[in-house]
């Protein structure tokens, strides 16, 4: 656990209004691109599910708000439920900021979905190279890294997933590389490889998973834009099909897509997913529920940004 904390710590050291004004925010967020760069590729560091390249400019602060309802149809949805918004699968409330352009560092609380839960996360992400207007770098690159830790009581019970014998096992180490492109003022993807290490996992599980996800944001009218992402974990297929069998419940990939509103000092996105948890560390190797039986729920992220700049807040 600790070589793989260091390891973690050294790659997002190593790669190295006091509020914004509705126009001074869509000018930061929609800055045209200069000779060498290509700016605002995606309007927020996160999609849906996943990251984007984007990372919080210098000394600002980024207070995000996200939110997950229960299922809207099948067994656990339907009117009895009023579509799954009497229910709350998941809440993330989270804070980042800008040490530099490129570097940013985050914490954030979650509610969990799952039995783990009482989630106290810690991030850094950096970007790593930009997009130039020449095609000399015809991509973005930016790395993210979080350890999130569960609070929740152990359990006693020995086949647990929360069956705790220290605090250690109670860390999920997340490392992913968002690859992205701008190919138009109107549409931009991203490709992005994740790596999951859990120190405890319950028999028959594996702590080490590699996913792959890729996103898009397609450009609808100015204030408005169509979002996706789709996660595909790879899953051993010998320890998948042994704990669906023992836990009856099977795994699937999730899929996200919604709106993205841009209101002024505020990025709003309005969504729906399978995934019933926010996390990275959870909802990568624990989606259990699926498009195709109804298990889809409504969510909402809501972004506000703060600037912490006297330079800046004297010019304006």
């Amino acid at each position: 656990m600790i070589k793989i904390y260091s390891t973690l710590i050294i790659m997002g050291l190593g790669l190295s209004s006091t509020v914004f004004a509705q126009d001074s925010l869509e000018k930061a967020l929609q800055m045209p691109a200069t000779k060498s760069q290509v700016s605002a590729t995606f309007k927020s560091p996160k999609l849906i599910n996943i990251q984007t390249n984007e990372t919080i400019f210098k000394n600002e602060l980024d207070f995000r708000v996200d939110h997950r309802f229960g299922d809207i149809a099948g067994q656990s949805g339907g009117i009895k439920n009023f579509f799954g918004l009497d229910q709350s699968t998941d809440v993330r409330i989270g804070f980042e900021y800008g040490i530099s352009d490129d570097l940013s560092v985050g914490i954030a609380r979650a509610k969990g979905a799952g039995p783990a839960t009482q989630l106290y996360e810690g991030n850094l992400k950096y970007r790593l190279l930009r997009q130039t207007g020449n095609e000399k770098m015809p991509l973005s690159v930016t790395l993210f890294g979080s350890s999130t830790i569960s609070a929740v009581k152990a359990s006693t019970d020995p086949t647990s997933a929360i069956a705790y014998q220290d605090f250690q096992d109670r860390i999920v180490y997340v490392v992913q590389a968002v690859i992205a492109r701008k190919f138009s003022p109107d549409f931009s993807m991203l490709i992005m490889p994740s790596y999951v290490h859990r120190n405890f996992t319950v028999f028959g599980d594996q702590n080490d998973l590699f996913a792959l996800s890729i996103g898009g944001r397609i450009k609808i009218t100015k204030r408005m834009a169509f979002v996706a992402d789709y996660t595909l974990p790879f899953r051993d297929d010998t320890k998948k099909a042994y704990l669906e069998n023992l836990w009856g419940n099977k795994y699937y990939n999730t899929l996200g897509a919604g709106l993205e509103f841009e209101t002024g000092g505020h990025i709003f996105h309005l969504n729906f997913t399978n995934a019933t948890a926010i996390q990275e560390s959870q909802f990568i190797t624990d989606t259990n529920t699926s498009w195709t039986k109804g298990q889809y729920r409504w969510g909402f992220s809501i972004a506000r940004r703060f600037s912490f700049d006297k330079k800046k807040d004297k010019a304006q």
